[in-house]
């Protein structure tokens, strides 16, 4: 899958967040987009999936050449797009057995379902793969878990569901040094098993030096500034943002 932001220009409520921007993000690719808070990166992530409270003015996000404007989030979903939050909410009464078997059916109803105790078994691995206990199975997504438990979490549904793209908001925030590996770990791995491509939006270096990226953009008010290798991660740790700004 290749998806597409072309020239992108998106306002909220008259005000413009972001002003021409144009990026690509391939299956089996790793693009990095930094930048400073109130650069446009979130705003990016919500609207390539489709938030309804963001306006595209002019441009266009494309996944193999087609225009997927028109499209709702869960025919977003479909294509092969995931979309993991900065802040996930707390679903209470859903457990994360429930919300992964029914998004595996949603992705494709007719898929035979894989059997419940070979689900469960394998879930449980995942979460010991994290770090996380195996009574996540069971307990309401989120419902009063940390911050860098529902982001462990997040990896869980990703690994499951299986997207051709996927773009994860601060995946980082909120972890330590052992939960950052863990997740890192498992970008790479989903990478190497599933040929999944990943945005990742990030404020630093950190992630960045774990999960290797093909590219790395740098945003500053609602537009590409500069873009280059892994080593524009290592230059904006030496020089700052608005160094490299300039």
């Amino acid at each position: 899958m290749e998806l597409q932001i072309r020239d992108l220009h998106v306002e909220v409520d008259g005000e413009k967040i972001l002003k021409g921007v144009t990026l690509d993000v391939d299956s089996n690719k790793i693009v990095g987009l930094m930048g400073r808070n109130g650069s446009g990166k979130s705003t990016l992530a919500k609207v390539i999936f489709g938030h309804p409270d963001y306006e595209v003015t002019s441009g266009d996000i494309l996944v193999d050449g087609e225009s997927i404007l028109e499209m709702g989030t869960d025919e977003r979903a479909r294509l092969g797009i995931f979309l993991g939050f900065q802040s996930p909410n707390a679903i209470p009464g859903v457990s994360l057995n429930n919300l992964i078997r029914t998004a595996i059916h949603a992705k494709d109803p007719d898929a035979k379902m894989e059997n419940p105790i070979k689900f469960i078994r394998r879930l449980k691995s995942q979460l010991t793969d994290l770090g996380l206990s195996d009574e996540f199975v069971n307990r309401s997504v989120n419902e009063n878990a940390s911050g860098g438990e529902r982001k462990k979490t997040e990896m869980i549904q990703l690994q499951n569901v299986q997207p051709q793209i996927a773009i994860l908001d601060e995946i980082d925030s909120g972890l330590d040094i052992d939960a950052l590996r863990q997740v890192s770990d498992s970008i790479n791995s989903i990478k190497e098993e599933n040929g999944t491509g990943f945005l990742l939006v990030t404020h630093y270096n950190r992630l960045l030096t774990l999960v290797k990226p093909d590219v790395i953009h740098l945003m500053s008010d609602g537009q590409i500034k500069k873009t280059g290798g892994p080593e524009l991660a290592l230059e904006l740790e030496e020089k700052g943002y608005e160094e490299l700004i300039k």
